[in-house]
Formats: structure tokens, sequence, C-alpha cells
């Protein structure tokens, strides 16, 4: 990529449902907070690079100039699900090009202010992600056998990893398991809507810049970018075009492929992973996509716990998508927050124990998909 990048400072806003917040006061409440971490005030910002999806009128500007008003360029960027993730690497190409010195990534959105539309006379009209994701699983249990129980496990996994999280929107007082999700209210079967994402709002923020600088302000560990890979969907015969929402589960195999020639490491080189679990059948399609798993043995790693917390490859320590919270624009960000925390060794009770490699995933409706690999 250039020069090497480094993330200077994260910051967030909590996922939730706030109606008396707009998301333009979320977005300032998270940029300040990167600020803060990285010990820098709007001033020494060279540009900076806003992610939402909703419609709002030249939100990425009006929510800069909360910040200041210093004449840094403010450019928008919109990937769906994927948009605070394309936007961090937007940011880190912009570093490692050497344009800028230090740059500032926003992401806010509330989603329970978006209208539920996908698409118009088409499919993608009338079906809604749930039904998708619920057609991967029923998939699944034919081709594989797939239990809605280990779906279940999943989720209470990340319900429970979310309880430790101050920033999450779902923050359970009682310890979740596989038979209340079970018990909840049918979506799309096999899927509850416990093993689905909520909805509502919420923003994440980072500061990156070169490692050089990191290196100078001493104190916690440095946490440097490997890679920052974006894919869209890839032709081959026989190709069937699949809809905004799902995408061809190629796509995640070659971005990881990718992210890992450029970061000269593999799966097993990594600690924790954040990856697009809006569904509970998302992480375990993706433990093998991303390489964790061999084809068809992602069942495997439910049943061993292993991507629990103290496990041997912990997946969504911060609740992911289930748990945190999905509100679009911001999902990226927060997940590049919850990698640092975890790599600067500062995630409290959730801290996976000398996390020195983490990947981050996401994928967006068009169809696009990012993977991060950040490294301590």
């Amino acid at each position: 990529m250039g020069q090497e990048v480094a993330v200077l400072g994260v910051g967030m806003h909590p996922f939730g449902i706030f109606p008396d917040v707009s998301p333009l006061e979320m977005g300032r409440v998270a940029a300040e907070a990167a600020l803060a971490d990285a010990g820098l005030s709007f001033a020494a910002i060279d540009a900076v690079y806003v992610g939402f999806i909703g419609a709002i009128r030249m939100g990425a500007p009006k929510m800069v100039k909360e910040l200041g008003l210093t004449g840094v360029p403010v450019v928008r960027v919109e990937a769906a699900s994927a948009t605070g993730a394309a936007a961090f690497r937007e940011a880190c190409l912009a570093v490692a090009g050497g344009h800028y010195e230090r740059v500032l990534v926003v992401g806010f959105d509330k989603m329970e202010e978006m209208p539920a539309r996908f698409g118009t006379g088409s499919t993608e009209a009338t079906l809604l992600p749930a039904a998708f994701f619920a057609m991967w699983a029923e998939r699944r249990r034919h081709e594989r056998g797939t239990t809605p129980r280990t779906l279940a496990w999943i989720a209470a996994k990340n319900w429970n990893q979310a309880a430790h999280n101050p920033y999450a929107h779902r923050r359970p007082d009682h310890v979740v398991t596989e038979d209340e999700v079970l018990a909840a209210r049918m979506i799309a079967t096999p899927l509850t809507s416990m093993m689905a994402a909520p909805v509502g709002g919420g923003a994440a923020a980072a500061v990156v810049g070169p490692v050089a600088g990191a290196r100078r302000s001493g104190g916690r560990p440095v946490v440097r970018v490997l890679a920052a890979e974006l894919r869209s969907e890839t032709y081959t015969p026989g190709h069937v075009f699949l809809g905004p929402i799902v995408g061809p589960s190629r796509m995640t195999a070659d971005a990881a492929r990718a992210a890992y020639e450029r970061a000269g490491v593999g799966p097993e080189d990594v600690d924790v992973v954040a990856v697009h679990d809006a569904f509970a059948i998302e992480e375990l399609e993706y433990y093998e996509l991303l390489g964790f798993a061999r084809e068809g043995e992602g069942d495997r790693l439910v049943a061993e716990q292993a991507t629990r917390i103290g496990g041997a490859i912990p997946f969504s320590t911060d609740g992911g998508l289930i748990g945190r919270g999905h509100p679009g624009g911001p999902t990226g960000l927060a997940q590049i927050a919850e990698l640092t925390w975890q790599l600067r060794g500062e995630a409290g009770p959730r801290q996976v124990a000398d996390a020195r490699v983490g990947l981050a995933h996401l994928v967006g409706a068009g169809s696009v998909c990012t993977v991060h690999i950040l490294a301590r």
C-alpha cells in the first residue's frame, strides 16, 4: 500500500435507539472520541472521509462543520453495509500514497429512519434480507446437515459477548441460552429474531496516519493496517446475479485471499475476527469462506466452541452485528475500533489473550466485500 499505515485513534457513539439524537450528532461524538484517542485536534486533520447510507443532504460537510472550519477536504463514501469499511479503506490508501498525513474517518446512520426498500420491479423488492439468508440456512441444512441449534449457539455467543461491550445495542442482563434464541419470534425459517441484527442507530470513527508518526506518540502498542481489500462480484460461466442483498460467496473468499497475500499472513496467524454476521448463518459460512475451516467443516468450530472468547479463534468479540448492532454506515468502523482495542489490550472483560493480528470482514449490497487485516 505504499508507506505503512497505522490506526492512531478510534471512537464510538453507542449503538441503539436514540430518538432525540440526530445521526450527525452521533457522528460528531464518535469523531471527537477518535480525535481524543489519537491525541489530536481537528486542526491536525488533513482530510475526512464520511460514510452513511441514509438520505441526509450534504450530511458529510454538515457533520464536519461541527468539528471545525479548516478548509479540509470532505468526501462521502457509500457501499451499503460495507460503507464504514470502504471509507476506512479510502483513508488508508490516501495515507499510504503520501497524499495526507492524518485522516479522520466517520460513519453514522439511523436505520430505523430508513425505508425498508431494496429494489423495485424485481425479486429484491419483495424479499427482505432475512429471506435471502434463510435460504442460505436452508441450503446448508440440506447440504451439510446444519441444525437450528448450531445457529442458536452462534447467536447466543454474540449476545453474551455484547453484554460486556458498553457501546452495544443489545446488552442482556442474563446469560442468553440456545433455547432462548430458538424460542424467539420466527422471522424466516429457521432464523429467529434473536439470530438477526437489530435495527437502530449509532456512529463510529477512526484516525489513520503513517506508522512512523504513531511510533513517535509513544506509550501504547502501534496498530498497523497490513491489508485493505475491496472486491465486487466476479463473472464466471453460468454466473447468476443473486441480488443486492446476498451476492455470491466467492466474493468473500477472493477478498480474503487477496488480503492474506498482501498482509503476508494466513488464517492461522489471525487471533480475533469481526465478520458480517447480520444473521447467524453468515458467521457460520464465513468461518469457511475466510479460511478458518475447510468447506463444510464450520459446524465443527461451533461444536468445539472455538469461536467464543477464550476459544481458539474468537469471532465477534464485541457482539458483532447481532449483539453490538448494525446501523449501516458505522458498522465497519465499529469493527476497526474493536480490533484496535483488542490489539492494544484495551478490550476489558472481552479481551482476547495476547491478540496480535485481527481481521475485519463486511459485505455490502451491490455486491461488494471488504477485508481488513490489522496487526500489533
